[in-house]
């Protein structure tokens, strides 16, 4: 029994670090937790997802009129900002970028990103979404903290602006910085606060389509409690009117 709770104990550790840190072993600069009871966050995010990633990424374990559901999206503001793929509601979500081109162009096929939050973590996918830095030694020019030597270009560089690493703790203490070691030096349409929200709601609205059955399971978690709770309340009432002669 010792050894097998010895082993449960450093399993559970492996999976908690793999969690909390970036490729590399060392620690995610920035920790986020997702909120997916927050609609508004969730359109917002599928707003910017369908902007900025759907060019590339497929999230081919959804479909658009699950999201409409669930976020309370009418099916002709569905299909006008948000199906650039595909014409019927009831369809996946595919990229329209050719394998073949994606392979040549970036070295691989954009990864399906419905299941992303759920295999990295939500904190990794928002840490890597700000940590993308100029590196004139890769091919793109830019590299990631969180996934050194990643294949896919800085796309929200005209909304973050471009970053630099800081090779000198002490410089990227003055500066104010905290999270990465990263200095912005050209500014892009957001100021960082704005691009900080950004991110958040681009990635709660991928934990929300990693699961998207999460939100009708704690709704309905809330009030199967309150039934039990009434339901213990009317047994214990019961049994004492059952044994009040007893007693």
């Amino acid at each position: 029994m010792k050894r097998l709770a010895k082993v449960l104990t450093a399993f559970a550790g492996v999976m908690l670090s793999g969690a909390a840190s970036a490729a590399g072993g060392h620690a995610l600069p920035y920790e986020y937790n997702a909120d997916v009871s927050n609609v508004a966050s969730l359109q917002r995010g599928a707003r910017d997802f369908m902007a900025y990633c759907s060019g590339c990424h497929s999230m081919k374990y959804l479909r658009y009129n699950r999201i409409g559901k669930d976020l309370q999206i009418p099916e002709d503001l569905l299909k006008s900002s948000l199906m650039f793929t595909s014409d019927k509601v009831g369809d996946q979500i595919h990229s329209a970028m050719p394998v073949d081109k994606a392979k040549t162009w970036f070295g691989q096929t954009p990864p399906d990103l419905t299941l992303e939050t759920r295999a990295r973590g939500v904190s990794w996918v928002y840490s890597y979404l700000r940590t993308f830095y100029v590196d004139p030694k890769r091919p793109l020019g830019v590299n990631n903290l969180v996934l050194p030597n990643a294949s896919m270009p800085h796309v929200l560089w005209s909304l973050q602006g471009w970053q630099v690493k800081v090779e000198h703790e002490g410089e990227h203490a003055a500066e104010g910085h905290h999270g990465a070691p990263l200095k912005l030096v050209q500014q892009g349409s957001m100021t960082p606060d704005e691009y900080e929200r950004f991110v958040g709601d681009l990635v709660n609205f991928m934990a929300y389509a990693a699961e998207p059955g999460k939100m009708h399971r704690t709704a309905v978690g809330y009030k199967a409690m309150v039934y039990l709770i009434v339901l213990l309340v009317l047994c214990y009432l019961l049994k004492k009117e059952f044994w009040r002669d007893i007693h």
